[in-house]
């Protein structure tokens, strides 16, 4: 059975979440403001989502497994936080319907994204594969059973 690696699976879960605000980004740039916020809820759900599936599940196995506390996952850590707080501001931006400063924090959002995936898909996620093949199937339903938190 062909197994799919913890890259090829976050890397696809990286690719949702693009394009969920992608989607929110169109309508608002279309003015379609009701349909944007609602994209950007989803984007801003599955972000934290994919944070907790790293945070709560592959993190601290990585971790245990290879005995590398101070590594890469300290840096991505540190790199969900900064997000978070442009995640924040989204968030409130939502809540006031505020589709200029979504967009305006979407932009920030967007860098740091995709400078973060590239060291989680070029670094982290292959040393994963490499240190916890034996995990994987398991760690992969683990993450996928993470729920948002309400």
């Amino acid at each position: 059975m062909d197994m799919k690696t913890l890259l090829e699976h976050m890397q696809a879960h990286h690719g949702r979440c693009d394009q969920l605000y992608a989607d929110g980004e169109n309508f608002l740039l279309d003015e379609q403001l009701e349909e944007g916020l609602e994209s950007i809820k989803s984007f801003l759900n599955e972000m934290e989502r994919h944070f907790q599936m790293e945070e709560t599940v592959l993190f601290p196995t990585f971790e245990e497994i290879s005995g590398m506390h101070q590594g890469p996952t300290q840096v991505m850590r540190m790199e969900h936080q900064q997000m978070r707080n442009l995640l924040a501001r989204m968030s409130e931006a939502v809540s006031n319907g505020d589709g200029e400063e979504i967009l305006e924090v979407g932009e920030t959002m967007m860098i740091l994204m995709q400078q973060h995936n590239v060291k989680e898909e070029g670094i982290l996620y292959p040393m994963a594969d490499q240190h916890l093949a034996s995990y994987r199937e398991e760690l992969i339903e683990r993450m996928d059973a993470v729920a948002i938190p309400a």
